[in-house]
């Protein structure tokens, strides 16, 4: 049985009322009929999980509507900053917050007051984040317990089960006492997702758990299958290197510090791969603190792989990504990096063995499109459209990238098209980008220079029409 949950006030009592998720589209699939147009032909494309998103958490998540309801989305899990920063300090493991976000973001969208909208309500919950610990502490106990109005509405199965997955994030709290975890500014649902992670010792498994109670359509996939943190570093062009996606990105006040481990740690220290732990507490940061940081000392070099991941010890490691994003690529029609910090959140998706040949080899993938940022950030301070490009396309030809370091693909193998704003402050050099095998296709956004889905979803259809 599989009742619509979305749709019923009062749905049944299994939690296992899975999604029916569609399976994504191969070029073989895609019907031969030569009377539909060319537009509609796209338009189906568009609805049909056809396309591949490369991206971080809050960059795309505005559009994410523009990429049909079982597009795949590639997310980091090396961001070390706000809710994430404590549960690694604490308990380890890889980071959820970009994949909360985007979780909670393809929920369904449902009639106010139902039992979906209670859930997304209580997942999307954080603790008070202006007041002392106690208070902090105190509205977590009201939630653990079961008594906070957050729990109305909830039936009680499902309310059991997250209830649940919050009692055993708690048990592995006390087990670390001593580190003293803050729950200010808390998320509910890195707790229950972390929670998910640490009990099954599989991150797919958790998000699989939280789109099934979700009733989301979610097709996302971890750069990187792990159970340990996963730590990135930047290599500047003084040679100076910067630790950690916060840091780079959005820094604290904070320094953070390397832990170098020695034989005598104690196990719940570390993680079995003497993981890189962040010894920043409860890192606390504005929304806008990408576009308001300092800028960097100097810029992200362009001579050496530019973002890196590494070890405990700071030398640099080549982790292998996550299967199914190699098994995606071949399964998609378009491949989108999405708008968002270039440096920190389409990098290092693209900064591993394996991904570079997949792409450019690809015989399915028609488009590869750039969304690119209206503004620069503190990552990217006085780049050019042209900039963006050249550094996907050195980290994609990267050794590290293509298997071989005497392979060096074009730009068009990469990219195909670039889609701008027409009010962007970054610079776009039509002509230069044109002559570097790449389309130029501007569009009109939403206020405050943005993207919106619609202008996306336009741009979009308009590029496959012309591919298929």
């Amino acid at each position: 049985m599989n009742l619509s949950f979305a749709n019923n006030p009062s749905p049944g009592s299994s939690v296992f009322d899975f999604p029916a998720h569609r399976q994504a589209v191969h070029t073989s699939q895609v019907p031969q009929d030569r009377t539909r147009t060319l537009p509609s032909l796209a338009s189906h494309l568009a609805d049909s999980g056809s396309f591949i998103v490369v991206s971080g958490g809050t960059g795309c998540n505005p559009i994410c509507s523009a990429f049909g309801p079982d597009a795949c989305y590639v997310l980091p899990i090396s961001d070390d900053g706000g809710s994430s920063s404590e549960i690694i300090r604490v308990l380890g493991g890889p980071s959820i917050g970009d994949i909360r976000s985007r979780l909670i973001r393809l929920i369904p969208t449902v009639e106010k007051g139902s039992p979906l909208d209670a859930i997304r309500t209580l997942l999307s919950h954080r603790l008070t984040s202006d007041a002392f610990e106690k208070d902090a502490r105190e509205e977590w106990r009201d939630i653990v317990e079961g008594h906070s109005r957050l729990w109305t509405g909830i039936p009680n199965d499902r309310k059991e089960m997250i209830r649940g997955f919050l009692v055993y994030f708690e048990s592995e709290l006390l087990k670390r006492a001593h580190k003293n975890f803050s729950f200010v500014n808390g998320s509910i649902g890195n707790y229950f997702l972390a929670a998910a992670q640490g009990f099954f010792r599989s991150l797919p498994s958790a998000i699989f758990l939280f789109s099934s109670i979700t009733h989301s359509q979610a097709n996302i996939l971890p750069v990187i299958v792990t159970n340990h943190t996963v730590t990135i570093a930047a290599e500047l062009a003084d040679r100076r290197k910067i630790i950690g996606q916060c840091e780079i990105s959005h820094p604290v006040h904070a320094t953070p510090v390397m832990n170098v481990v020695d034989g005598g740690s104690n196990q719940e220290d570390q993680d079995s791969m003497g993981e890189l732990l962040v010894q920043k507490k409860n890192v606390l940061f504005d929304a806008d603190g990408k576009e308001t940081a300092i800028g960097l000392p100097s810029p992200i070099s362009s001579k050496s792989f530019g973002i890196y991941y590494i070890n405990a010890y700071g030398n640099e490691i080549l982790p292998s990504p996550n299967p199914d994003f190699l098994t995606n690529i071949p399964m998609r029609q378009a491949l989108v990096y999405s708008c968002g910090s270039l440096w920190t959140s389409i990098i290092p998706c693209l900064a591993l063995r394996g991904v570079a040949k997949g792409i450019a080899k690809s015989h399915s993938l028609k488009a590869k499109v750039l969304m690119l940022n209206s503004k620069n950030d503190r990552e990217t301070e006085g780049y050019a459209a042209v900039d963006f490009i050249n550094a996907i396309v050195r980290t994609l030809n990267s050794a590290y990238g293509t298997d071989a370091a005497s392979i060096s693909y074009p730009t068009s193998a990469f990219i195909t098209h670039i889609v701008y704003l027409h009010d962007t402050e970054v610079v776009v050099d039509v002509q230069k980008i044109t002559n570097m095998g790449v389309k130029c296709v501007g569009v009109n956004g939403a206020q405050e220079k943005r993207f919106d889905s619609e202008c996306v979803q336009d741009a979009l259809r308009d590029i496959l029409a012309e591919v298929v």
